[in-house]
């Protein structure tokens, strides 16, 4: 673990559970802190409650699992000031490596069996890909080229259940939470964060959120630039009429395309190329007065026709490959997901709770936030977490719930 300094990085880590512990409020709540995220960062094979339990305290399990589950199902502390003390120790550290350039909207989704999880629907499932049972969550996470931290983070709360009283009060969905769809708690987050004068960034998202013309013009009121995402069929004036952003693209010259790099891939940097026309959005949402702005295309060069279509509020003397390397800045979303669920376990949690469903969310980015602090002090071949943290005993013959039988 050489280049940590004199200091390693469990002590570290006890360090920024001190901070945290400082905001949690009751002093009860300071051991359960301290083990959920100790808990969070251990290489467990699932890190729902009980397994956690049993690593960090295998000679009292029982006792462990209660205090847990207490609190993270019940535990009457903010989430939102849990993640505020994450940024304000977190964020300096992403700085470090440059300005923050985007702040990146999505979704995740987990699928579940049954129905009683909080907000659980059948609706499109993007682990599977495909619809299926499952929760989704929209989050916005800011970040530079180094990192990204999520910031804001929501479970989405279908029709279904909004509206049903009995399903909302046994899952204890507060009660000034209606339905909203995705693009509108994105939003939501983005309208918080530019009153929690977070620093700004490019807006990111993709065609789930970047055809929502809505979306695009509280956006554009807030005072932010985007680089949104949409469908081949999106209805676009370049001057010569309405018509299908691939339409334009298809009687575009060879001139009009570039090759742009934008950032350095596994085995070579990655590149493609690219075309920008300005032009005005149309079709459904969309106002008479539209502003101009750009539609940035991308067509591989081993690809019969273009693939992917952008709307840009980017400065219209914006170099192309600057365009297309803070566009494309999106992969980090992408990236801040797989390690949310595979290194810190936010997809395992098993409660059906409004406040559990949140609570355990703020844990794992807790857990993700430290991480990012220590980005780069790992070797590549190596887990972060497992190099951090031993593998604590758990008791002979111990079986997580639900788990298969050996034999």
């Amino acid at each position: 673990m050489g280049g940590l300094g004199s200091r390693g990085s469990a002590e570290r880590f006890a360090d920024y559970l001190d901070e945290l512990a400082g905001v949690i409020g009751h002093a009860a709540r300071v051991g359960p802190l301290r083990d959920y995220c100790t808990g969070l960062l251990l290489p467990c094979e699932r890190k729902s409650v009980e397994p956690i339990a049993a690593a960090t305290a295998p000679g009292r399990v029982g006792a462990q699992h209660q205090a847990l589950l207490h609190f993270v199902a019940e535990g009457v502390w903010s989430d939102e000031v849990v993640l505020a003390k994450v940024r304000e120790m977190v964020l300096p550290q992403i700085e470090r490596h440059g300005a923050i350039e985007a702040w990146i909207i999505d979704d995740t989704s987990f699928p579940k069996h049954g129905s009683h999880s909080v907000g659980v629907t059948h609706q499109y499932c993007g682990e599977l890909g495909k619809q299926a049972n499952c929760q989704a969550a929209v989050s916005l996470s800011i970040a530079n080229h180094h990192a990204s931290l999520p910031v804001a983070y929501r479970l989405y709360l279908p029709k279904s259940w909004a509206e049903d009283k009995k399903r909302r009060r046994k899952a204890g969905v507060p009660d000034e939470m209606m339905f909203e769809t995705k693009p509108k708690i994105a939003l939501d987050q983005l309208e918080w964060a530019c009153a929690a004068d977070l620093p700004r960034g490019v807006v990111l998202m993709d065609q789930a959120y970047g055809t929502d013309a809505s979306l695009r013009r509280g956006i554009r009121d807030l005072g932010l630039n985007y680089s949104a995402a949409v469908w081949a069929r999106t209805l676009v004036d370049g001057g010569a009429g309405k018509m299908k952003a691939e339409e334009l693209a298809a009687g575009l010259p060879k001139r009009a395309w570039k090759t742009a790099t934008w950032r350095e891939g596994v085995a070579e940097p990655l590149r493609s190329r690219f075309a920008r026309v300005r032009v005005r959005a149309r079709g459904e949402g969309c106002t008479r007065d539209e502003p101009e702005e750009w539609l940035l295309i991308e067509w591989p060069k081993d690809e019969a026709a273009p693939t992917k279509y952008w709307l840009s509020t980017l400065s219209e003397d914006i170099a192309l490959e600057r365009m297309v390397d803070i566009t494309m800045m999106r992969w980090r979303i992408e990236r801040d997901y797989q390690e949310l669920k595979q290194e810190v376990g936010l997809g395992h949690f098993e409660g059906r709770g409004w406040r559990g469903f949140h609570h355990h969310a703020t844990m794992c980015i807790a857990a993700y936030g430290f991480l990012i602090s220590e980005r780069g002090a790992f070797p590549p071949s190596q887990a972060r977490c497992e190099l951090m943290f031993q593998e604590l005993a758990v008791p002979a013959g111990y079986r997580p719930r639900g788990s298969a039988h050996p034999a």
